[in-house]
């Protein structure tokens, strides 16, 4: 799908920090090759090579528009435009890094078996993913979705909840792993802005929706989706949203 880096980029602390979470778990001295799969606009990536320096940093993702905003920010990482779904490297990986990129992608149990497979004899397969899909943010917009007349354009784009709960992860991981550490996080987001919720799913999670539509039926149904949203993500007495984000993260070493 098309990304718009400006409006994924609106919230980039709040993106960024759960990946600063994960990195601090990677347990790696000098990796020499590291991949950061669904690299994004590259704010990510650039916090490996900033960590491993002397490293090979390849960031990897299926929008040239956010590679193209990548390349501006860092041209010592080398920048792929690829199906993250598909892709293996050409030689077991050191370090396969991912931050809320494989929620995209379907049919974990072959997709984590396939990546954990990937790694070195001592590497990791580091994976962040949000496990949001139940709040209120989320479920709004198949509510949306389905109260107005772009229902029949859009009821087939709506998706289950893509994560599994951690259970399902340890199971796939663990006979594959010398060592694995899986935990969860919710973060207490304080946003800023009208309607912040609104503006941090139009990013992500609403975007396919939106893109599917054509004016005025697009305005029209992000302006529904965004009603739904203010009420129950309702403004703090200083003006600010409180927005819970519950995220999984997965270290394993091979």
């Amino acid at each position: 799908m098309a990304w718009d880096p400006s409006q994924y980029l609106k919230f980039a602390d709040h993106r960024l920090r759960p990946a600063v979470d994960l990195l601090n778990r990677v347990d790696l001295d000098s990796p020499s090759v590291v991949y950061d799969l669904g690299a994004g606009a590259g704010n990510v990536t650039e916090l490996l090579a900033n960590r491993w320096p002397e490293a090979r940093i390849i960031g990897i993702d299926d929008s040239e528009e956010m590679l193209r905003k990548a390349a501006e920010r860092a041209t010592n990482i080398e920048w792929e435009v690829g199906d993250i779904g598909s892709w293996e490297p050409k030689e077991p990986a050191e370090l396969i890094f991912t931050n809320a990129a494989l929620h995209w992608i379907e049919g974990h149990t072959d997709l984590f078996t396939r990546l954990m497979s990937s790694v070195a004899p001592g590497g990791v397969f580091a994976v962040q993913m949000p496990r949001n899909f139940g709040a209120l943010s989320h479920t709004s917009i198949s509510e949306a979705a389905l109260s107005g007349p772009w229902r029949s354009k859009l009821e087939p784009l709506l998706r289950p909840a893509p994560v599994e709960p951690p259970p399902f992860y340890i199971d796939i991981l663990s006979s594959l792993s010398s060592s694995l550490d899986v935990w969860e996080t919710e973060f207490s987001q304080i946003l800023t802005g009208d309607n912040p919720v609104k503006e941090w799913t139009k990013g992500t999670w609403l975007m396919p929706l939106l893109n599917a539509l054509e004016e005025p039926e697009r305005s029209e149904f992000e302006a529904a989706y965004a009603e739904l949203i203010f009420s129950r993500y309702p403004k703090q007495p200083d003006g600010t949203t409180v927005f819970p984000f519950k995220r999984m993260f997965i270290v394993a070493k091979r």
